[in-house]
């Protein structure tokens, strides 16, 4: 490594910063969205002279697969259910009768389903307004969107529109259309043209309305933290539109999918997700992970990497295997994806998720790049000394966490501590059980680690009903919000002082 890369490698202020996902937000439909909710919340953590806001990736989700933000279909899109309807309304495109009457949407969950058919009517309103009464300089905008994004956007739209058409995924669809013959898809495009348009304008609207977001919590000295998962999703416009990226056979199908190997306690773990051609990806310089995250960085200033593991190495397992023991451990891309990724963007403004698999090779590959790590206090054995994941253990370059999205709160956790653990955590972390979880963020922030996190949950205290997602279960994740409410200045002011005591501004 030259001396010149080295001085690119990201180095982090020590700050603080709050978890929660945008759906979470408060709003007026059903779902947070980039609206007045997503300002009172920045507001909020600029009072808490907190600089970071962490939320998952923002594409869009699908009912069939939980409407998990980890199972988008596209890497690159935005989700529509995001848009904000009221700014729709106040630049023009839609009229107080449209957005009336508002169903009785619950303040306290999502219900996509009925969030997600209310909004699509509305944005399917806002583009015939905008189709016939547009000032020229917003189409201006638009086309001007559609060209300097054409690299996914024209496959993005194309591919949602077939999948209305067929209602179902990709690899169910007419072989010609899976397989990309040309004719085939001409005449799909000339079709379809109308509902191409809607994708193109649900995006477009993201897009303006994130950026005028992003500007503003960043006037307010808050940064915006995103998440790359490794993997997409099989039924995504990622894989159909580019399936020389992945490891895929003759008819498009995956030859082999992601998962992780038994433990001793499991039996291992099967994703599903299609694996990438790295070999093939290397030899085009990678141009496909450089236009995602080209777009992200775009959209957000940090960007914490889901699976790191999966970059030194991953486990394939056949696609028709029975079993995740079938699979086998494949070398990842490793330091010559990051290389790639330093000498096109320069600073690499990565934090890691380093979990469950932290041997010598990951590590090396981590310290390498000086990526920070995630430590998480609920994976401690609070009666071992020494454990990594106690708070006073905690390495400068690392990023701790009370809790993240798929963790139960830290009072949940607490909850079911059995007595011995509870005891041990106590004396460790000078707590009585009174005010749990304002003890764990206390001593996350006072750790060693430059960036700490917490979860909104975890500053209002709430138990396991309030958990965000539980891996491994498919329905009733992703749905927690929080109301104005939960936006208290006695609660800014507390976490404020914590700190100022330790340092983090």
């Amino acid at each position: 490594m030259s001396p010149d890369a080295d001085r690119r490698l990201m180095r982090f202020d020590r700050q603080s910063g709050v978890f929660m996902h945008v759906t979470s937000l408060p709003g007026p439909h059903g779902v947070g969205d980039m609206g007045d909710g997503a300002r009172a919340f920045v507001d909020w953590l600029a009072d808490a002279e907190q600089s970071l806001w962490q939320f998952c990736p923002l594409g869009p989700t699908s009912g069939a697969h939980g409407n998990s933000p980890y199972q988008s279909y596209s890497a690159f899109a935005g989700n529509p259910l995001l848009v904000d309807l009221v700014k729709l309304r106040d630049d023009g495109y839609l009229t107080d009768d449209d957005l009336e009457p508002v169903p009785e949407f619950s303040e306290h969950e999502v219900e996509y389903d009925r969030v997600g058919e209310y909004k699509r009517e509305k944005l399917r309103l806002a583009l015939e307004r905008f189709q016939s009464d547009a000032a020229e300089e917003d189409r201006d905008a638009f086309e001007t969107f559609c060209e300097a994004e054409s690299s996914w956007l024209d496959g993005y739209a194309l591919f949602m529109a077939l999948r209305t058409r067929y209602d179902g995924a990709w690899i169910e669809w007419p072989q010609e259309i899976r397989t990309h013959d040309e004719a085939a898809i001409e005449t799909h495009r000339e079709e379809l043209a109308d509902e191409i348009s809607f994708r193109k304008f649900s995006q477009f609207v993201f897009d303006r309305q994130w950026r005028d977001l992003k500007a503003y919590a960043n006037d307010r000295g808050v940064e915006l933290v995103g998440d790359l998962p490794i993997y997409v999703a099989l039924d995504s416009a990622d894989v159909w539109a580019a399936p020389e990226a992945f490891d895929l056979t003759e008819e498009n199908e995956p030859a082999a999918v992601a998962g992780v190997p038994p433990n001793p306690d499991d039996d291992g773990q099967r994703w599903g997700n299609p694996l990438y051609d790295w070999e093939y990806l290397r030899q085009n310089d990678y141009d496909w992970w450089m236009d995602r995250l080209d777009r992200l960085f775009d959209l957000v200033d940090v960007t914490r990497i889901d699976h790191f593991k999966g970059f030194d190495e991953y486990w394939a397992i056949p696609a028709n295997a029975h079993s995740p023991a079938e699979g086998e451990w494949r070398d990842g891309p490793g330091a010559d994806f990051f290389d790639a990724v330093r000498d096109r963007f320069g600073d690499l403004p990565f934090i890691v998720e380093d979990l469950g698999f932290l041997d010598q090779s990951i590590v090396d590959l981590r310290d390498r790049f000086e990526f920070p790590g995630m430590r998480v206090p609920q994976y401690a054995n609070w009666c071992q000394g020494g454990d990594m994941y106690q708070p006073m253990h905690y390495p400068d370059n690392s990023v701790g966490y009370t809790s993240t999205h798929d963790t139960n709160t830290f009072v949940g956790y607490y909850h079911d501590l059995p007595g011995e653990q509870k005891d041990c955590l106590h004396y460790n972390i000078g707590a009585d059980g009174s005010e749990i979880h304002w003890s764990i963020i206390d001593a996350v922030w006072r750790s060693n680690a430059v960036i700490a996190f917490t979860t909104m949950q975890d500053v209002l205290g709430l138990g396991s009903d309030a958990r965000f997602n539980t891996p491994g279960t498919a329905h009733g994740n992703w749905r927690w919000r929080c109301t104005r409410d939960g936006f208290g200045e006695h609660l800014a002011v507390r976490l404020a002082s914590l700190t100022d005591e330790h340092i983090r501004n």
